[in-house]
């Protein structure tokens, strides 16, 4: 089975707010209080800013990040931390990638995993939710599956959520 995702992922409220300035946002719930944006291609283009061309090799680790599209994820951190994450599995194989963004500058990361074991701080998205205040509760195995990011196997589905 495979599993790929690009979001923006923050609290509720702040979410709330940061999708009023682009329409094509979809705001959907997790659980502990946070929430993700799906980055679409229609709100990928939306938050890259005026015909801003991605950087090369990808801002904050990420290949698909523009200045425009960091520049605007710093402006709504100062309202609250938001993190960017990627993750592509297949078959059990994968990568993930994570930052997290606080009063407007990068706080954590850019951090990335292949296919290792993750570190004995945990995966790049966990170390994300934690920083964004997301526990592991009872019976889950992390900070992923205690927020609900397995519900939705892609960015499509959680857009359609």
């Amino acid at each position: 089975m495979s599993y790929e995702l690009q979001a923006l992922i923050g609290t509720l409220e702040l979410l709330t707010l940061a999708a009023a300035e682009v329409p094509a946002a979809r705001v959907v719930p997790l659980a502990q209080g946070l929430a993700l944006i799906p980055v679409t291609s229609a709100v990928l283009a939306a938050l890259q800013g005026d015909g801003a061309v991605p950087k090369v090799g990808g801002g904050a680790g990420f290949g698909w990040h523009s200045d425009g599209f960091e520049l605007r994820l710093a402006a709504w951190s100062k309202a609250g931390s938001i993190a960017c994450v990627e993750a592509e599995y297949f078959g059990g194989s994968g990568t993930q990638r994570a930052a997290v963004w606080e009063d407007g500058r990068v706080v954590l990361g850019p951090l990335a995993s292949g296919e290792f074991e993750p570190a004995a701080e945990g995966t790049p998205i966990s170390r994300a939710l934690r920083r964004l205040g997301a526990s592991v509760t009872p019976g889950r195995a992390d900070e992923f599956d205690a927020v609900g990011l397995a519900t939705h196997r892609s960015t499509a589905g959680w857009a359609a959520a």
